[in-house]
């Protein structure tokens, strides 16, 4: 990708990035969530159903950052990660 297509691009990558972020934080809330139901021996069907619809939701929402070209995809994978790690230190600091 040339510079100047690069910089065209920018406002998308940082637009995905933010995407990634607020999605990896919805997934990650979706995923304490699930293990607080598991824990608890909620309803089975439930619980798959939300483990299901997280991962379509996440496999949907790479796979369309990846046809918009390697920086955007990458800018997600960012997101997704920076959300993870706000996850994992707050799920420390609660134990």
């Amino acid at each position: 990708m040339s510079a100047v297509r690069l910089a065209a691009a920018v406002p998308l990558i940082a637009l995905t990035a933010f995407g990634g972020a607020l999605f990896g934080w919805c997934y990650f809330a979706l995923l304490r969530r699930w293990v607080s139901a598991y824990v608890a021996r909620g309803a089975a069907f439930g619980i798959l159903a939300s483990a299901l619809v997280r991962l379509a939701a996440a496999a949907a929402f790479f796979t369309i950052a990846a046809h918009r070209g390697v920086p955007t995809a990458l800018a997600a994978f960012l997101g997704f990660l920076l959300a993870r790690t706000y996850a994992l230190r707050t799920a420390r600091t609660a134990l």
